[in-house]
């Protein structure tokens, strides 16, 4: 079994596990420590993460995620849609997600990659690259010209893969961490611009 075997499909409500999982390696944490402060009494973090996933719409939703499976396993992930106009950044908006909201905003109109993950035991393997194809056919057949993607600047081989692709570099911001730890100092926004 390998990499011509993987298929790739939609997300449905019943991959709320797989999509929870996948958001949580793509993100180093940041939506644990984020759910954690939606969590209604009695919920956990990841309980959050898996009524938001049994969603059909909204960002992080099963609605706007692919999967790509082997043997009826899930081994990664995509979620990923069209950034609307630049959304106004008022002071309630909290400060872990100010520098997101601004790098965003600066790719608004594109097709915007959100969450890319692969299981550990299957990188290095062409999966990643299988779910940025994928994401470039479904930019293309929403109209969009360009492709977004946001990384840590700590995440080097996670940017080297969207570079590969033909993303480049186009500005950062400083992280906004408060009691969230990780190793990056920015985040970085790379666009690819599409033939």
């Amino acid at each position: 079994m390998g990499y011509h075997d993987l298929i790739l499909r939609p997300a449905g409500p019943d991959d709320a596990l797989a999509l929870v999982e996948i958001v949580e390696m793509a993100s180093e944490g940041m939506v644990t420590h984020v759910w954690k402060g939606m969590a209604e009494p009695g919920e956990t973090p990841r309980d959050v993460g898996l009524r938001r996933a049994r969603r059909g719409e909204g960002s992080f939703s099963h609605g706007n995620a692919t999967l790509a499976t082997l043997a009826g396993r899930v081994q990664g992930g995509l979620v990923g849609y069209p950034l609307g106009a630049a959304q106004a950044i008022d002071e309630d908006m909290p400060a872990m997600f100010v520098p997101l909201q601004e790098l965003e905003n600066l790719a608004a109109g594109s097709w915007y990659v959100n969450v890319l993950a692969v299981m550990p035991d299957w990188r290095s393997h062409g999966i990643g690259c299988r779910l940025l194809f994928e994401a470039e056919r479904q930019a293309r057949d929403c109209g969009c010209t360009r492709m977004s993607i946001i990384v840590s600047s700590a995440n080097a081989g996670a940017r080297r893969l969207y570079e590969r692709f033909g993303f480049e570099f186009r500005a950062e911001r400083p992280m906004g961490k408060g009691d969230w730890r990780n190793p990056g100092t920015h985040w970085q926004l790379l666009i690819k611009v599409l033939d």
